[in-house]
């Protein structure tokens, strides 16, 4: 099982060479419409993925439950699609909500001004002007949404293992480049470590859902960790009885995990409450 994250300037042919070594690779492309297809199968309308999807939320909207509710349902998606096996993951914070997975190639892909500038004339048939606006927009959306949503510098190259200037490489040599570095990248130990980590992280939110969106338990901030032989819930919560609620929806969910211990850390405080 392995994970490649292809993080992307407008106009650097992020989707086309992501396309390309799914293809090469024999692995699932994970893009947008993907997404959109997972997300809303849990029930959530369109409007909220148009509201914040590689978008810089206003002040308003990052401070609102929809916001929480978005990165909620990204993360579940993104995590039940890495679960499936192989798979090229496109923006969508991927690189972020991976980004401690053992395994996990994270690439980043650039261009230079100039080339962007006639990329995007060509794509939108506008002249330059109204291209470096779209590009400036597209790029302080894009530095938002990881902002806000992951405390993230999007552009930051430690974040990523390796960075490609198609407007000076070729897509197709940019394909290959990631094609042999996943194969050195990737070794037995890399992956057994991967699937496990993959494996204890989509629990955790599977657990997390279940708690907040099935169960319906009001846990403010509420935190699942599966490590080891143990699923830990950190929270704050306004009475012990629904802590007890939130455990006793961990235990049932984790059922079949019969090595696993449920203990909660969640803090209860009289008459906690947030602004929606």
């Amino acid at each position: 099982m392995a994970i490649i994250t292809i993080s992307r300037e407008l106009a650097a042919l992020g989707d086309e060479i992501a396309s390309e070594l799914a293809k090469k690779l024999n692995y699932r492309l994970v893009d947008k419409n993907t997404l959109e297809q997972k997300i809303k199968s849990y029930g959530v309308d369109g409007a909220m993925l148009k509201k914040y999807d590689e978008r810089k939320p206003p002040l308003w909207a990052s401070l609102s439950q929809d916001r929480d509710n978005y990165l909620h349902f990204l993360k579940t998606s993104q995590l039940a699609e890495a679960k499936l096996g192989n798979a090229v993951f496109v923006g969508r914070g991927a690189s972020a909500i991976f980004k401690d997975i053992p395994g996990v190639l994270s690439i980043f892909l650039v261009a230079t001004p100039e080339i962007r500038v006639e990329r995007v004339k060509s794509y939108f048939h506008c002249d330059e002007k109204k291209a470096k606006g779209i590009i400036e927009k597209s790029d302080n959306d894009r530095i938002g949404f990881y902002h806000y949503f992951f405390d993230m510098d999007w552009r930051a190259p430690e974040n990523y293992l390796l960075t490609l200037n198609t407007g000076r490489t070729h897509p197709l040599v940019c394909t290959e480049i990631i094609k042999r570095l996943a194969d050195y990248h990737i070794t037995e130990e890399t992956q057994a470590l991967h699937e496990m980590r993959i494996k204890d992280a989509t629990l955790a939110q599977e657990i997390k859902h279940f708690i907040l969106y099935e169960k319906e338990a009001p846990v403010h901030f509420l935190d699942v960790v599966v490590s080891g032989d143990k699923i830990v819930l950190y929270g704050v919560a306004n009475s012990q009885a629904l802590v007890d609620a939130a455990m006793s929806a961990a235990i049932e969910k984790a059922m079949g995990y019969s090595s696993l211990t449920v203990i909660s850390e969640i803090q209860v405080v009289q008459e906690y409450s947030i602004v929606p």
